[in-house]
């Protein structure tokens, strides 16, 4: 469950994952908000949106869950009566029904889902790291793709991209150099590391090693 919340209005977005050997038809999803909410599904595909008492999507046809791994995304907007306020941080529960190839049913229903309220704010600070690519070949190399990429590790980051996450650079002709900005955001001040900048070749399909950890300095400025 992922919950997006603001002073009267909480997104809640359930993720459907389908585990089993066989495909899944999803008959009902339907979300019974608590007393003092009133739901909503975002259709996204369809581009509006329909009110539900409580909120409810009937599937026809069924939508299929795949097996081995299927992912189904449902989003909800959660309101406030405009007559209360929460008393509790219940938001409501799922029910879901479903159907498998052989026309098996099934029925899912979920415990009360707790919204969570606490929010925690960071500043941050937008950063512009310049940058040069190089060819020293005596050969056209590119067009290249430059992005941050992802490590292993459950460390925070604290240096991640501004905007879109990969940035298209030109070819370079033989011997050629051409400089870049990587537009970034740190979200602590000090001596931060930027890691992981990776540049990969889109013509020759190669992925050359990562730069060395930069170290910048960040401050309120």
């Amino acid at each position: 469950m992922l919950f997006l919340v603001s002073q009267e209005t909480t997104y809640l977005e359930a993720c459907i994952e389908n585990h089993t050997k066989t495909n899944l038809y999803m008959d009902q999803v339907e979300f019974e908000p608590a007393p003092n909410w009133s739901a909503k599904i975002l259709k996204a595909d369809e581009h509006k949106s329909e009110d539900n008492s409580p909120s409810r999507e009937i599937f026809k046809p069924p939508v299929l869950v795949k097996s081995g791994g299927g992912i189904r995304n449902y989003l909800y907007q959660l309101s406030l009566s405009s007559h209360g306020s929460a008393e509790s941080n219940v938001l409501g529960k799922l029910q879901i029904t479903w159907r498998t190839n052989l026309g098996e049913p099934g029925r899912l229903q979920t415990q009360q889902i707790l919204g969570t309220f606490d929010l925690e704010t960071k500043a941050v600070s937008f950063l512009q790291v310049h940058l040069n690519l190089t060819n020293q070949t005596d050969r056209e190399l590119g067009p290249f793709e430059v992005w941050l990429s992802q490590d292993d590790t459950l460390d925070e980051k604290t240096v991640m991209i501004n905007g879109l996450q990969t940035m298209e650079l030109s070819q370079l002709e033989a011997f050629g150099s051409t400089d870049f900005n990587l537009n970034v955001i740190a979200t602590k001040l000090g001596v931060q590391k930027i890691t992981g900048i990776t540049v990969f070749d889109k013509s020759e399909k190669k992925t050359y090693a990562p730069l060395p950890d930069l170290e910048i300095f960040v401050d309120m400025h």
